[in-house]
């Protein structure tokens, strides 16, 4: 940026994201005072029918078109398998989270990679699912009425990871009990923000000359 020139000003941003990622979304946002983004939430549940979630970005993008310069999608493919990117494809101004789901985000595509690879039967939590395993796992599998449906949809688990966004010995001791009641080994990685936290700067933030 040449001596003496105004800062670059931020554009108005629009970011489209999980409500699964919605509590940390705000706190980056607030921490940072993206004031010029503006948060829209589809529901979490879409998770458990991800066939859904690319009709729900599409109606959202066509209702929101003009109204902002960029869009972050919070979303990273997130079982779509592959039909979120081709919607965004022809959107220069569009994009999303990076990986093919949050837990991928948030330990990073190394460690990611790291933990598929040494136990491919992993289940992975992070402080959303913790906090609300009952009602998006444990109640919308059915297991709370048909236990014995574990082995079905559980057995060839062996282990489950937290990998967790803040330190809550609460969130903490939940991953415990989901553990337990899925019978599975339990491991604990604390990730903190992860990727979340650079692509959500990268779409906030202007780009300045030189960089």
């Amino acid at each position: 940026m040449p001596r003496g020139a105004p800062p670059p000003v931020p554009e108005p941003t629009l970011v489209i994201a999980c409500g699964a990622l919605a509590g940390e979304i705000r706190r980056l946002v607030k921490l940072n005072d993206w004031r010029h983004l503006t948060l829209e939430c589809l529901p979490a549940r879409l998770h458990n029918t991800p066939d859904r979630i690319v009709p729900a970005v599409e109606r959202l993008l066509e209702e929101k078109a003009g109204r902002f310069r960029r869009t972050l999608i919070g979303y990273a493919d997130c079982g779509t398998g592959g039909r979120l990117d081709a919607l965004l494809e022809g959107r220069p101004d569009v994009r999303r989270l990076p990986g093919a789901h949050c837990y991928e985000f948030y330990a990073t595509s190394p460690l990611f990679s790291e933990l598929h690879q040494a136990e491919p039967g992993t289940f992975y939590l992070t402080d959303f699912l913790a906090a609300h395993f009952d009602r998006l796992v444990w109640e919308f599998l059915g297991l709370d009425r048909h236990p014995q449906l574990r082995d079905d949809y559980f057995g060839a688990y062996r282990r489950l990871i937290y990998l967790s966004q803040t330190e809550n010995p609460g969130l903490l001791d939940d991953a415990r009990r989901a553990a337990d009641r899925l019978r599975l080994d339990f491991r604990h990685i604390h990730t903190g923000m992860g990727d979340l936290s650079a692509a959500l700067r990268a779409a906030a933030e202007p780009a300045r000359a030189g960089a």
